[in-house]
């Protein structure tokens, strides 16, 4: 309890304000709608959503660009490298998110080891209308994941429109076309991504080739007011050469620094291909009936091809001359890999929505799919050391010198075909509660999968109240169990077989929330503040490989965390819309009763600020800045150890990017314009400044053995430094 005490004495100061109940008003017998917060697109009854601008993340300052940008700013996001698009909530992995296009969920590539091998986000900031970001708590219509839920839905053109961004790292296009009755629209989006100049600002002698390209697609047909089609599709196809030559790596303390310098012989190839087809049928009869049937299928073709071989020394300095003193090891090892994975997944699914007065919803669900998981592994690692390889055999005969044995080895070769079942079924209700506002939502959803024949069941609920006070306040209390289903990475265990006895992990949440809106110099503010807490069990310990989860493959630990998350929203800056997030947590696991210790990702402390601005004077001159502050997480143990042996934290995670523009042209201030320049909507030139002090952050750990004592030496993998971009932006009407 004395955990809670600090985070409980913060919500404290917003209940000193006056709780005068308003003057009683009329009522009426005619059903009035209640209203908590001003009325948004995209309808969602999840009091855990936070609506996130679509027009904010295209404007954001982010090397992985897009909605993810902006999310990474939320204060129960974390992320420790700025290259890839995925994200941690509340002590959870990456595997731990859910994300969906227009309610279908999304599938992100399984493979990536490296964030510099990821590309483009699926999700297409250009195409977006409504983001609703849930960190916990989530209604049961979200699937069987323990961390968040992340709901995108694309836009309808009112009219034609092509708009279009070319900066050094790539560029896109977008069409968009609606017909003169708007029966049909149809939105088109191209892009182009090369991140070669950017990486080349890791300080590698290294020769990147990444090359990322996708497109997608929505069209719409309405038939009638009733009844209409529409269809998402989408392609992406990543290539990522890598060709190391050496690299020198200072590392250690001021007393004791140490060199790793490392010759590299060999390539990296990797190829990452995913396809998507979304039809829907939606059908309105009414204003208290929905129905809408989806048809879906999905399908990911990876190859990590790599070979490559190399020799190092590491040595230590004398830190008042810089000359050598000791040579702790000089050796090499061979790193193979050639992975090939196969997913595609298929399936229907159908909802309803019953509502029979303005207050009141019903909503129902139903959804298969079909899956097919076709993966072949062959990935081993030899350490060699002044002869020896490592791990070796000790031996006394010198006529049995003892076998040659690998750091590691990983071989499979898997194929399933199972099938998933869910259902959910939830109901919402607003009503008065004396003079006061109160909102319920409350549901379970149910699923099973074939292939470890194992049937959950999740109920889920939310609670919030709005007093009638003249403070505008909202208190909000959700929670319930919350499964991680298993999937390719949960299933495959550190030999690279297919485990069909694991269960789905659980997680027992409980989120308090408080939300107050109030007025500062004339301009709209939002304070959040949240509480949680999550109890889990058949955790399956994982190793952080990078950016790669590496599951253990065993349900054999157990697991709590608990965070307060504190957000300050609005126009710092009149017209436009900023924050701070500031966030505290903690994760632990116990692995087979062993004890406590951090999970690889304990968050602790972050801070983190999105910024706008712009000039009085001139207000088509702006800035944007992305801060963010984070402690260091805990390296993990090299995989296949003891994770109980290697307790350490990389150093803070600290960046700064700033993007500034010149908006040349926009319709919105009624400025005429003539000729070639008449044709255009939206002209704007930017320049990004990314890691604008240049700060040299560490990802991960790479573990070098030192043969004379055994000891593994963590070497960090540095991150991206200061890069300048150019970018321009422009919009035909």
């Amino acid at each position: 309890m004395k955990k809670l005490v600090l985070p409980l004495s913060l919500m404290v100061p917003m209940l000193v304000f006056s709780q005068t109940k308003k003057r009683d008003t009329a009522r009426t017998t005619d059903i009035e709608e209640i209203v908590f917060q001003k009325k948004v697109t995209g309808k969602t009854n999840d009091l855990t959503a936070v609506k996130i601008s679509a027009k904010d993340a295209q404007n954001v300052a982010s090397i992985s660009g897009g909605i993810e940008g902006v999310i990474k700013t939320l204060p129960s996001v974390n992320s420790n490298t700025e290259l890839s698009s995925q994200y941690m909530v509340r002590g959870g992995n990456y595997d731990e998110n859910l994300i969906y296009i227009n309610d279908i969920e999304i599938y992100r590539p399984f493979l990536i080891r490296n964030s510099q091998q990821e590309g483009l986000s699926i999700i297409n900031p250009d195409m977006v209308s409504t983001v609703n970001f849930s960190a916990g708590g989530f209604e049961p219509k979200y699937g069987d994941k323990m961390s968040s839920s992340l709901n995108i839905y694309y836009r309808e053109p009112e009219k034609f429109e092509l708009s279009g961004e070319a900066s050094l790292i790539g560029g896109r296009l977008t069409a968009g076309l609606a017909s003169k009755n708007k029966k049909l629209t149809a939105l088109f989006s191209g892009r182009y991504r090369n991140a070669n100049l950017v990486l080349n600002t890791l300080k590698e002698d290294t020769n990147f080739n990444p090359r990322y390209f996708d497109f997608q697609t929505y069209l719409n047909y309405h038939i009638n007011d009733k009844f209409s089609l529409s269809f998402i599709g989408y392609y992406s196809k990543n290539d990522y050469e890598m060709i190391p030559k050496e690299q020198s790596i200072d590392f250690g303390s001021l007393q004791r620094p140490i060199n790793l310098s490392v010759f590299y012989n060999g390539k990296e190839d990797d190829k990452y291909k995913n396809m998507m087809g979304t039809f829907s049928m939606n059908y309105k009869p009414s204003d208290k009936w929905k129905f809408t049937l989806d048809a879906f299928s999905y399908q990911n073709r990876e190859k990590e091809y790599y070979t490559i071989s190399s020799s190092y020394i590491l040595q230590t300095f004398d830190p008042i001359t810089g000359d050598p003193t000791t040579s702790y090891d000089a050796g090499g090892q061979i790193e193979h890999a050639r992975n090939d994975l196969f997913v595609r997944t298929y399936g229907a699914q159908f909802r309803s929505r019953f509502s029979p007065n303005p207050n009141t919803d019903i909503e129902v669900g139903f959804k298969y799919e079909k899956e097919n998981l076709k993966d072949l592994t062959n990935e081993w690692k030899l350490v060699d050391s002044a002869g020896y390889s490592l791990p070796h055999e000790e031996f006394v005969d010198p006529r049995n010198p003892g076998n040659l044995e690998l750091m590691y080895n990983i071989s499979g070769n898997n194929h399933i075909e199972p099938t998933r079942m869910s259902a959910y079924a939830q109901y919402s209700q607003k009503f008065y509660w004396g003079s006061s506002k109160v909102f319920v939502n409350a549901g379970a959803r149910v699923s099973n999968w074939s292939f470890n024949k194992e049937t959950i069941f999740s109920p889920r609920a939310q609670f919030a109240i709005k007093p009638d006070w003249d403070s505008d306040m909202l208190f909000k209390l959700s929670g319930g169990i919350y499964y991680q289903s298993p999937f390719y990475k949960e299933i495959k265990d550190l030999d690279g077989n297919f485990n069909s006895n694991i269960k789905s992990q659980r997680s027992i949440q409980a989120i308090l929330a408080n939300d107050y809106e109030f007025t500062m110099y004339n301009r709209p503010f939002k304070l959040t503040t949240e509480l949680y807490y999550k109890k889990m069990n058949n955790l399956i310990p994982y190793y952080m490989d990078n950016v790669r989860i590496r599951y253990s493959g065993q349900n054999n630990a157990t697991g709590y965390a608990y965070g307060i998350d504190t957000r300050l929203f609005g126009e710092f800056v009149p017209g436009v819309d900023s924050w701070l997030s500031a966030s505290y947590a903690r994760v632990y696991e116990n692995i087979e009763g062993k004890g406590d210790i951090p999970r690889p990702t304990d968050q602790r402390f972050r801070f983190a600020m999105f910024y706008q601005d712009y000039m009085p004077e001139f207000p088509s001159m702006r800035v944007n800045l992305t801060l963010t502050y984070a402690m260091g997480l805990p390296t993990g143990a090299p995989v296949l150890t003891d994770p109980y042996t290697y307790q350490r934290t990389l150093p803070s995670y600290k960046r700064v990017d700033i993007g500034l523009s010149k908006v040349f042209i926009d319709r919105k201030d009624n400025k005429k314009t003539y000729g070639f320049w008449g044709n255009f909507e939206e002209l704007t030139l930017g320049v990004q400044v990314f890691n604008a002090f240049n700060i040299r952050n560490t990802v991960a750990n790479q573990w070098i053995t030192d043969a004379n004592t055994n000891l593994m030496y963590p070497v960090p993998v540095r991150l991206t430094g200061r890069f300048f971009n150019v970018k321009l932006e422009f919009k035909i009407k």
